[in-house]
């Protein structure tokens, strides 16, 4: 999936939680992060913190990478 936006983002944790089969709330257990957080950031909700959109990339295996 290429992620160009920050839906596209918020649609990739989503998806990837989902297939992890984690609910939101159990994602936000584990990760630190409210659950009402976590539902904005895959509703793409641009004023998510990067730090918390990368932490739960980290804590779902997602990994980022750019090309130049």
């Amino acid at each position: 999936m290429d992620v160009t936006t920050p839906t596209d983002l918020g649609q990739a944790i989503k998806l990837r939680r989902r297939a992890l089969g984690m609910t939101q709330e159990q994602l936000a257990m584990s990760s630190g992060i409210s659950a009402a957080t976590i539902g904005a950031i895959e509703n793409g909700k641009e004023t998510a913190r990067l730090s918390l959109v990368l932490q739960l990339c980290r804590d779902l295996g997602i990994r980022l990478r750019a090309e130049v």
